[in-house]
């Protein structure tokens, strides 16, 4: 069974997210702030953290970014502000989605079933190497690694996903449509600036390399080898 931690000082929220989540099936343990759910994370693991941003003691932001600094459990943020900075600097931070208050249950539900789908698999199965190198550009698929000239890259979990399926992909013309519904894993509620913010992202951490990802304009991405 799937754990999840909530992070709310609503109660309410909390609640509401705590019965659709046991209806589908997970376990679920809470926090009132961020302070809380840091230390609750260094105690105990989650497949998934929902994690509001507007929060006392410490704000959702901070926590994400505390928490990343030891675990690598998905989060998706909860905030009543849409603004595009804050869900920039939410991704920059690590989180793996942005879900904008008031927010339907079951489109959220929707999202967490996708995140933990994506960052699930067989955690006792070994797995097997699976490496792209191309020129000073490496990428360990199974361990989840991407080095430059040796050094390794940092990325934030949404990063990696979209960056490796377009890498898998290598030399096809990838639609804005079929990104979202491969890397995000469900019907995508968003504005598609999503999709630009993190190509974007991606080609600030690719650096050198940023020239790969190539923009089809009308139509969408590709990676090439140029």
């Amino acid at each position: 069974m799937s754990k999840i931690l909530v992070v709310d000082d609503e109660y309410r929220i909390r609640q509401i997210i705590r019965k659709y989540a046991e209806f589908e099936g997970y376990e679920v343990d809470e926090a009132v702030d961020g302070m809380q759910a840091i230390e609750i994370c260094r105690k105990e693991e989650f497949d998934l953290i929902i994690m509001d941003v507007m929060m006392p003691e410490l704000d959702g932001f901070s926590a994400c970014r505390e928490i990343r600094k030891f675990r690598n459990t998905p989060i998706i943020m909860l905030s009543a502000r849409g603004e595009e900075y804050d869900k920039i600097h939410g991704f920059e931070l690590g989180s793996d989605d942005y879900v904008v208050k008031p927010f339907s249950p079951k489109e959220l539900m929707m999202r967490v079933n996708a995140v933990i789908k994506r960052a699930g698999g067989d955690r006792d199965e070994e797995p097997k190497k699976d490496i792209f190198t191309y020129k000073g550009l490496s990428i360990d698929f199974s361990a989840r690694i991407v080095t430059i000239d040796g050094q390794r890259i940092d990325m934030t979990p949404k990063e990696y996903e979209l960056f490796f399926y377009m890498v898998k992909n290598k030399g096809l013309a990838l639609t804005r449509e079929k990104l979202i519904s491969e890397v995000w894993g469900y019907d995508f509620f968003g504005d598609e600036r999503t999709l630009d913010t993190h190509i974007k992202l991606l080609r600030k951490s690719l650096g050198e390399y940023s020239k790969c990802i190539v923009t089809l304009r009308g139509v969408g991405y590709r990676f090439e080898t140029l």
